[in-house]
């Protein structure tokens, strides 16, 4: 497992920098293409039946919308962003984190109600990849979420790894602990001030430190959030596409939460 991951990395690494760096209508495209995937993967996992998801390129009609909105949506939100968008992407990522905390199921009835979830979960907030790149021209404000998520992350798997005991979440993810949760919490903001810093972004001090208390407590919701979704459904992994670390959203569980948060905090707090 580890291999494989340290394999997926180093192939995939490369390419994010480079499509990043590249920006315009190839980034576009990408990002488009990695939603269509994780819309499918939510949508299947949320209609498994019975314990059993229906692989998520074997997609049933209706579940076709999904990916339809989600490239509706990379397209329309740059042009159509308004003083509405903030308040409404809060209010997605803030449902989701009720669900968690109050242990609803997910369940969809009837099941086509998967779809109208997945393109607010999904396509809406992954859209916000799109118009962070439209920030700047280099890629910065990109590589800020990015690169603090997976420090928030990593710290928090390394400590956990190592002294963690109590479990924060046993139920929606056994693996976590209070101990690498701190961890991450406290390394992530460090990240953030530091990467901030070396990418030259125009923050103060104080406007990193903010961002770096908020950015890796969303990541752990956003996380979390996924992972209800997923033990609602009865399934590990959303699909086997990226080896070693299971699907798409999977990798865009915690993502989905950060990269508006960086949109939104350079729009109404650094501009």
């Amino acid at each position: 497992m580890l291999a494989q991951r340290l394999a997926t990395a180093a192939i995939g690494i490369p390419i994010i920098i480079g499509l990043i760096l590249l920006g315009g209508p190839v980034y576009d495209a990408v990002v488009a293409l990695i939603l269509i995937i994780a819309s499918l993967e939510f949508c299947a996992m949320v209609a498994a039946e019975g314990g059993e998801p229906r692989p998520p390129w074997r997609p049933f009609p209706w579940q076709l919308l999904a990916p339809v909105g989600a490239i509706a949506l990379v397209v329309l939100l740059p042009e159509a962003h308004d003083s509405a968008t903030g308040p409404l992407a809060i209010v997605v990522a803030a449902a989701l984190v009720a669900v968690m905390a109050l242990r609803v199921p997910v369940r969809f009835s009837p099941a086509q109600l998967s779809v109208a979830a997945a393109i607010a979960y999904v396509g809406f907030l992954g859209a916000h990849l799109v118009v962070l790149r439209d920030l700047d021209d280099d890629g910065k404000w990109v590589f800020l979420p990015i690169l603090a998520t997976w420090a928030t992350d990593t710290f928090a798997y390394a400590v956990g790894r190592l002294i963690g005991k109590t479990k924060i979440a046993p139920r929606i993810s056994p693996g976590k602990t209070v101990e690498g949760t701190v961890a991450g919490l406290i390394g992530g903001l460090l990240s953030v001030v530091v990467i901030a810093e070396v990418l030259g972004l125009p923050m103060s001090l104080g406007e990193a430190v903010l961002l770096g208390a908020m950015l890796p407590a969303a990541a752990v919701l956003g996380d979390l959030a996924e992972s209800h979704i997923k033990r609602g459904a009865g399934v590990k992994d959303t699909s086997e596409l990226v080896p070693g670390h299971g699907g798409i959203l999977d990798r865009l569980d915690s993502l989905l939460f950060t990269v508006p948060l960086v949109y939104y905090f350079a729009v109404w707090v650094v501009a």
